[in-house]
């Protein structure tokens, strides 16, 4: 069986920490960078027996990239602190691996729970991720904070969840969702127009909750499904304001 890292990028994270690396006691390296915790996260992994690399923060995309470069071992399993390999996924992982598989890397299927629900549609599951890669065929891609790996060469799936727990409360989302419109409006090249702001917002509703299914969910996925809609909301309304603002509003109404 080929040996394996695991990396996991962390800021502020000596809460939810142990719980990941606890779930991929079975890699051979589990490495975390950290990036300026005002917590006892570096703490908390080092008394874990795990290495750790002190960083800077140069985004989501540029700090995945460098736990891929920093890795000791050609095969490279990426998470991040919320997350937790299940069981089932570890057995999974270790079966293919020992295998010494000619993929260049395999999809995961991603669980997301919301406040404790575990989430089954409204385009929340399967979710899946690639995430287990061979190192020198891989690389971070994407715009943040939505980023995503690529590899060069053919990818297969894995069995078994990724439990992803992304909000320790209600007011961790909103602010999720406050900081993510903003870095929206910060980098996209996207232009907003009066439908975008109008429009947008309903349907990703009616898409997440009625045509994804959400509503099997019960009151988890009415409230993700909400709370989608008022993420899409604020992201284009913020990007219309700001081309109000530097006056390249021009082109939404045929002018």
């Amino acid at each position: 069986m080929p040996p394996l890292s695991v990396v996991i990028i962390a800021r502020d994270e000596a809460d939810r920490l142990p719980e990941a690396i606890r779930s991929v006691g079975f890699a051979d390296e589990i490495l975390v960078l950290d990036s300026g915790s005002a917590d006892d996260t570096v703490a908390v992994a080092r008394a874990l027996g795990v290495r750790v690399i002190e960083t800077d923060w140069p985004g989501h995309v540029a700090q995945k990239n460098r736990g891929l470069r920093d890795a000791e071992h050609a095969w490279v399993l990426s998470i991040d602190a919320d997350e937790r390999v299940s069981p089932a996924l570890a057995a999974s992982i270790i079966a293919v691996m020992a295998q010494e598989p000619a993929m260049a890397g395999f999809e995961i299927p991603r669980r997301n729970h919301y406040l404790g629900h575990p989430l089954r549609a409204g385009g929340w599951y399967p979710d899946r991720r690639l995430r287990l890669v061979r190192r020198d065929t891989a690389r971070w891609v994407g715009v943040d904070p939505h980023d995503r790996l690529e590899v060069d060469g053919p990818t297969a799936r894995l069995d078994g969840d990724l439990d992803h727990h992304p909000y320790r409360d209600a007011a961790e989302h909103v602010a999720t969702i406050d900081r993510y419109t903003r870095r929206f409006v910060e980098v996209t090249d996207a232009r907003a127009c009066w439908w975008d702001v109008a429009l947008r917002p309903p349907w990703r509703f009616v898409r997440g909750y009625l045509l994804q299914g959400g509503f099997v969910d019960g009151g988890a996925g009415l409230r993700v499904a909400w709370m989608g809609a008022r993420y899409t909301a604020l992201k284009w309304r913020r990007l219309w304001q700001a081309q109000r603002r530097d006056g390249s509003q021009r082109g939404c109404d045929g002018s």
